[in-house]
């Protein structure tokens, strides 16, 4: 996918079928002519940036930066979504925790960041279980299951 740009700081570099995950997320929510960017980093870094950017002083799995504010801002027919920052051994943490594969839980996480750069959120009941089972179904579609 030419605008996806994936920036593997950490060195992960196993994330090939990533390019499936982002277009089908894409063409799911009607967002085909988007641009974004993802960036794979340490506890460190993702912690320092939910310390300056969300106000807590913890290492978290992925943090995203919407640049809409709203589908007007559309330079040349593009959609520039924003950045994911991807904490790539908080990942590797939680794909042990809930006994799957590095892979879905990469995946995962992508699918949940894009969403949020897409608009939506989990602040209340109502919304986590609309995003859940969004992020679900993508997934599901992908044959990339739990």
């Amino acid at each position: 996918m030419k605008n996806v740009i994936i920036n593997d700081s950490y060195g992960y570099e196993d994330y090939d079928y990533l390019n499936e995950v982002l277009e089908e997320t894409l063409k799911h929510e009607g967002a085909t002519g988007s641009i974004l960017s993802i960036v794979f980093v340490d506890e460190e870094e993702i912690q320092d940036l939910n310390r300056e950017y969300r106000g807590r002083d913890a290492v978290t799995d992925v943090i995203s930066f919407a640049f809409e504010d709203n589908e007007n801002h559309l330079p040349n027919d593009v959609r520039v979504l924003g950045d994911i920052y991807i904490c790539i051994p908080r990942m590797k943490e939680q794909a042990k925790e809930y006994g799957h594969s590095e892979k879905r839980e990469l995946s995962f996480l992508v699918v949940h960041g894009m969403l949020h750069l897409l608009g939506y959120d989990h602040m209340d009941a109502l919304e986590e279980k609309r995003m859940f089972a969004l992020q679900d179904e993508i997934l599901e579609s992908l044959d990339i299951l739990r």
